[in-house]
């Protein structure tokens, strides 16, 4: 039997001794070894028990994971206030995959998909529509408050909840994170700590314009990998939260740190939560110092390699909304699509071009008359996972273009700034 070396309550420890079954207890044991790996003096109570996954693909390799699903459900467990989940691999209808991209897709890469979501369901997916990399955002309604412990793993989704909500969460790994949301505990170190909130960088922004942000965030997770960066200098352009295009921005920048570093948290001047009540303070004082400049910003976004045969050649496919696109972003692009396609003579589309968003803000948008402005342009909207579309590697080894730095970074897709995607796609410049 395992001696946990962290301080475990009478309840814990008669979990883990297997008072409330032998399942229970193996899943406590996992989340206290995770802990006492990282120095964890305790288990501490989830205050949003609302989980999100990060493995919502029924992937043929991740053998596991389903029996030990199944165990989960023959022991009755399930999370109290349920979780919503990354999203689909697959949507066939909006996004371009010929028959045998299909036949690899549904037979060998995800055929666990549909069992998969049933498992799920009975463990305490909240609904059938509960698939979205953007949990928090207000039409999907996993959003938890300042201060609130959470179990999460997604790392779009976690840096999100402890920078711009100002709420508390490691990164997790998958599986650790359903176990936390359904135990209710979450090992007590990192960033549910005071001091593992301080910042190790400080960050000066010098820039004449508000940067690409998806850039400046790859810049800075490049620059300061797991660490807490403080940035300066952002609140010349950026309006104070909830502002939509605010959050529009901090959910690509810190997706962007996320994936091209490791960063769980940053800090904006003036703008996230505990920057704006603490300051400064926040930077720990042997803090390392990185400007960015105009030149900086420039340096980083030549230094990404094209991934394509033939970078001369046109996008087989489009991908825009890694992580998920807000109801503002869909907006936003509708109109600037619709004016430049009006500049370039055309009436529709030159590539194929998908926008990616939540269920619920599909929803909400296929409601609004922009709705029919969008889908005149010959653009799709689609909920799927682009990351996971561009795994399977019938689909990876195609010319796809995107404005995600996530999914650049994961993928041979290749990156380019909002301005240029848009003149790419509506025709007014060619590759």
């Amino acid at each position: 039997m395992y001696k946990a070396k962290m301080k475990l309550t009478t309840q814990q420890q008669d979990i883990m001794d297997g008072k409330d079954g032998e399942t229970k207890a193996k899943m406590m044991e996992c989340l206290v070894r995770y802990g006492d790996i990282f120095d964890a003096d305790r288990l501490v109570p989830l205050t949003h028990k609302e989980g999100h996954l990060v493995t919502s693909f029924g992937i043929k390799m991740l053998t596991p994971i389903y029996p030990m699903m199944d165990q989960l459900i023959k022991a009755g467990l399930k999370a109290e206030e349920g979780f919503t989940a990354d999203p689909r691999p697959m949507d066939f209808e909006n996004v371009k995959a010929s028959p045998l991209e299909k036949l690899v897709f549904e037979k060998f890469m995800y055929s666990e998909q549909e069992k998969y979501e049933e498992q799920l369901r009975k463990v305490g997916l909240v609904n059938k529509d509960a698939f979205s990399c953007t949990c928090y955002l207000k039409e999907v309604g996993n959003t938890p408050k300042k201060g609130d412990i959470l179990s999460w793993a997604e790392s779009s989704a976690v840096v999100y909840a402890n920078s711009v909500l100002g709420a508390r969460c490691n990164r997790n790994s998958g599986i650790i994170e359903l176990f936390g949301t359904i135990l209710g505990y979450a090992p007590d170190f990192g960033f549910l700590t005071d001091e593992g909130r301080k910042a190790k960088w400080k960050v000066i922004v010098k820039t004449t314009k508000l940067p690409e942000a998806q850039i400046l965030g790859s810049a800075i997770g490049m620059k300061a990998l797991q660490d807490v960066p403080y940035v300066i200098g952002l609140d010349k352009w950026l309006k104070d939260l909830p502002d939509d295009d605010t959050i529009s921005y901090l959910k690509d920048f810190g997706a962007a740190t996320a994936s091209n570093g490791a960063v769980g948290l940053y800090h904006i001047d003036k703008i996230t939560p505990e920057a704006k009540e603490l300051g400064e303070s926040l930077i720990n004082s042997d803090a390392k110092e990185y400007v960015i400049d105009d030149a900086e910003i420039e340096r980083v976004y030549r230094s990404y390699p094209i991934m394509w045969k033939n970078p001369k050649k046109k996008a087989y496919q489009c991908f825009i909304g890694c992580p998920h696109l807000t109801f503002k972003q869909l907006n936003d692009w509708t109109e600037n699509m619709v004016k430049s396609l009006k500049e370039s003579g055309k009436k529709k589309l030159v590539i194929r071009t998908v926008f990616t968003t939540s269920p619920q803000v599909a929803e909400e948008f296929k409601a609004t008359t922009k709705y029919i402005e969008f889908i005149n342009t010959g653009a799709h909207l689609s909920s799927i996972c682009p990351l996971m579309y561009a795994d399977n590697p019938l689909c990876g080894a195609r010319r796809l273009m995107t404005n995600s730095n996530k999914l650049r970074t994961y993928t041979f897709s290749r990156y380019y700034k909002d301005a240029d995607v848009l003149k790419l796609i509506t025709g007014k410049e060619n590759f």
